[in-house]
């Protein structure tokens, strides 16, 4: 086997045959001996079901365990696809892909891969939300790690205890900000779990590579702690020291087990401890959190392709926030960034064509005393306005943003508004879920004459207004942060830099054609995600290369076709 095979996924040897560098080779089935017999056919990773071939049954002795019949990998995800259609209920769903998973992980990946518009709903928002609140009464087996308080002075060894070494992805959450759902304590592991699905069916990054954790603080949800099915630590969350203490005991065994080019991304976690321990771990580890950084990469994606259609540079448009925490500010943060980037203008300038309104009304120099830090930027010279609709009457914006996590606050006057002094006013409701969303598509095009260029964070179906079809635009994270994660696995950077988040926007940008614009549509359609992401992966290995942060010597020269080599690939493989 050729060196360059073995060290494809970002120089960590492909031990399992996951990568397409590494599809034609004969793979030994190892779990800690050759795996074989009923074993075999209980290991997620190497079963194969009725796929196994007829010299595979005899050398790993199946015979007799298996009917006689043969099903190729086509014709069970043709039958698994068929009896998913059946389910009414989103979460029995969720329920049977979570079941796949167990039984069968490369049959899991190519349903995911191949039918990703259909599934994507089912594994991630809006249907995991719904898990996550039901995750006690539906669990079956563990999945991923649960760190809790008890193991306080002991984290390293719980570390120790997950089998894999080679870990290059870790998604932790603490439960407490779950999507728009609120505290959820240990019930929140749905959220890493379906993250690193993601990042491996459209990023390509390694099953085997990924790892969810937990950390149960307690949880304040007074249903959870009442719930006699709750899988979590029955008492009211930790916070002050013991919860810092925790995390930096977490943040420090992380870098002594995993080294220092393992990205852990911060997920779902409260605001305020959600901006600290960004800014706490991003100078001393390879940190990322999407609810901040990938939503703002996403969104600003979008503008950047709604500029096509609308006209004039970032620096030409007014922007109108409603929601001021981490998706608002880390979005507003990242526009103004690429602003001052292209015009060469200070960083300070460029904010103040971003006004943002959080629940106490627009956020204006008078109030600067009373913000918490991370909205303080943003308290611009203006008389205090109370609601969302004085200020869209006042401030005039070309673009409006919804991350409110309210529904139904983008009205028909606030819309009517934006449309009266915009001939193509930007909308842009991205709460999640569904029920969440500040407008629904079909408000956004009808309250503005077919005119708006709209996107939101769950997806809407097509909308006709007036004969003619427009296609909304999902603005999920879903389009960048596998991408980002396989960029900076395949450069081993040690370090995330703002550059590369503006990167990923732009590269995502540009894969949005004429074409798409035809239909109204600022992202580009979810069934290419793979060749979309390893696009989005080469830009980010790219920037981190430039900026001298990538480990991985010397740089691949053709980026793109390096990342497509170091995707995980999800067909069978065959077993010596």
């Amino acid at each position: 086997m050729s060196s360059e095979m073995e060290m494809a996924g970002g120089g960590v040897e492909d031990a399992y045959g996951e990568d397409r560098a590494t599809e034609e080779q004969l793979v030994t089935p190892w779990s800690f001996s050759v795996a074989s017999g009923y074993t075999l056919l209980r290991d997620p990773r190497h079963n194969k079901g009725l796929a196994f071939s007829e010299a595979e049954r005899d050398a790993h002795y199946l015979r007799g365990l298996l009917p006689p019949a043969h099903a190729s990998q086509e014709l069970q995800e043709k039958k698994i696809m068929h009896n998913m259609r059946q389910y009414t209920v989103p979460l029995h769903r969720y329920i049977a892909m979570m079941d796949l998973q167990e039984r069968n992980e490369r049959l899991f990946y190519k349903l995911l891969i191949d039918n990703v518009q259909e599934l994507l709903p089912v594994v991630y928002t809006p249907t995991v939300g719904e898990a996550c609140q039901k995750y006690g009464s539906i669990y079956r087996r563990p999945q991923g790690l649960y760190i809790s308080l008890k193991d306080k002075g002991k984290i390293l060894e719980v570390l120790k205890n997950w089998p894999e070494r080679s870990i290059q992805v870790i998604v932790v959450t603490d439960g407490e900000r779950i999507l728009g759902l609120g505290d959820l304590g240990c019930q929140g592991m749905g959220i890493p779990v379906g993250k690193l699905s993601l990042y491996t069916a459209l990023g390509g990054v390694r099953p085997s590579a990924c790892l969810p954790i937990t950390i149960d603080v307690g949880t304040n949800n007074e249903t959870l702690l009442n719930d006699e099915f709750y899988i979590g630590l029955r008492q009211k969350r930790a916070t002050g020291q013991e919860y810092h203490e925790l995390l930096e005991e977490f943040m420090t065994a992380v870098k002594q087990n995993y080294g220092e080019k393992v990205l852990t991304q911060f997920e779902d976690f409260a605001n305020h401890n959600a901006f600290d321990l960004l800014a706490k771990y991003s100078k001393s580890h390879l940190v990322f959190n999407d609810d901040i950084q990938g939503t703002a990469s996403v969104v600003l994606a979008g503008l950047l392709a709604a500029l096509k259609v609308v006209g004039g540079t970032l620096a030409d448009h007014t922007y109108l926030f409603l929601g001021a925490g981490e998706a608002g500010t880390g979005i507003a943060d990242l526009i103004a960034l690429e602003m001052s980037k292209h015009t060469e203008t200070p960083i300070d300038d460029c904010r103040k064509k971003i006004w943002l309104v959080d629940s106490k009304g627009l956020i204006v120099e008078s109030r600067k005393e009373s913000l918490q830090h991370f909205k303080q930027p943003w308290a611009h010279e203006h008389d205090p306005l109370k609601t969302l609709l004085e200020a869209v009457e006042s401030i005039k914006p070309t673009v409006l943003i919804g991350t409110s996590g309210v529904g139904r606050t983008f009205t028909k006057e606030v819309v009517e508004a934006m449309a009266s002094f915009n001939e193509k006013p930007v909308i842009f409701a991205l709460s999640n879920p569904t029920s969440h969303s500040e407008c629904t598509a079909e408000d956004a095009y009808t309250w503005s004459q077919g005119r708006a260029v709209f996107a939101s964070g769950s997806p809407f179906d097509p909308v006709e207004y007036d004969g003619k079809l427009h296609v909304p635009g999902q603005s999920n994270n879903a389009y960048v942060f596998p991408g980002f994660g396989l960029g900076v696995v395949i450069s081993g950077a040690i370090r995330v830099h703002d550059d590369m988040l503006l990167a990923a926007s732009e590269a995502l940008a540009e894969q949005v054609t004429d074409e798409h614009f035809a239909k109204g549509l600022i992202f580009p359609p979810f069934t290419n995600i793979r060749t979309i992401s390893a696009r989005i992966a080469a830009k980010v290995a790219a920037k981190a290369y430039e900026l001298g942060l990538a480990s991985r010597l010397p740089r691949p020269d053709d980026l793109v076709k390096y990342a497509q080599s170091c995707m995980y690939t999800p067909t069978y493989r065959s077993y010596r």
